[in-house]
């Protein structure tokens, strides 16, 4: 459809207005920023929260469903809720005397920051759950004979369980990539995109531009680069890992 409204066959205009729109290449930047944020920190904690909840004491047990909260939220809950406690007028800020002058959401510099916080504070559990199954996977004749070699409880972790979990960190990584592509409620309650252009990520951009805009054909086209690019890294991060020769974590025992 045309930009005045009328139908018609565009064929590669929308293309090509991709390529020359600046604001889109801009979003996409944010894009990768917030990608490699919020696997950065995502990943380290789940792993680490997932392999020590992976144990069989009981008050693992109680702190992990504690820990796992956010699963039973939804994204639109989870957003308000944070947009309350960041208020600068009556939420944390407020409360703790060093930070009243910080707007956590009003700040272009650290906006994009506290939106990759917000969503890995929601999904860090997911994740954990994954890496948590795949620990109690771990044959346990594996650590007896780590521990009958004198290695230390960082050795076992570091020599043992972390060489287990290579391949749930491919499969956890590949749908941080894909979700990460994919976010753009929690964006929108939290700021809007605003702050100009601070927090404006491409799925983002695309709402905006197909439900603000009316230019329902862009946005399919940026909908279809986003699941481009979303397949290429998935398949790219396959191919780097060597994740489709990668044998049985059992095999040979």
């Amino acid at each position: 459809m045309g930009r005045s409204g009328n139908p018609g066959f565009l064929g590669l205009d929308n293309w090509s207005r991709l390529l020359s729109d600046q604001a889109a290449r801009d979003s996409l930047g944010r894009t990768a920023v917030f990608i490699v944020l919020t696997w950065a920190v995502q990943t380290p904690v789940a792993l680490l929260m997932g392999a020590w909840s992976a144990g069989a004491q009981r008050n693992r047990a109680i702190l992990s469903a504690l820990f796992f909260i956010p699963l039973l939220l939804s994204t639109a809950a989870i957003a308000l809720l944070w947009q309350v406690l960041l208020d600068p007028n009556f939420g944390l800020p407020q409360s703790v005397s060093p930070l009243k002058s910080i707007g956590f959401l009003g700040d272009p510099e650290i906006a994009l920051y506290t939106v990759v916080f917000v969503v890995s504070w929601q999904y860090i559990p997911f994740h954990a759950l994954l890496y948590q199954g795949a620990a109690r996977n771990i044959p346990a004749v594996l650590y007896d004979a780590a521990l009958i070699d004198g290695a230390s409880r960082f050795g076992r972790f570091r020599f043992v369980t972390l060489p287990q979990l290579r391949y749930t960190v491919v499969t956890s990584s590949i749908l941080m990539v894909v979700g990460s592509l994919t976010t753009f409620d929690t964006v929108l309650i939290l700021t809007g995109g605003g702050l100009g252009t601070a927090t404006r990520i491409a799925p983002l951009y695309m709402y905006d531009t197909g439900f603000a805009g009316f230019q329902m054909g862009y946005a399919s086209t940026i909908a279809v680069l986003l699941l481009v690019l979303g397949t290429a890294l998935s398949l790219i991060t396959m191919k780097v890992t060597r994740f489709r020769s990668m044998q049985s974590q059992q095999e040979g025992q």
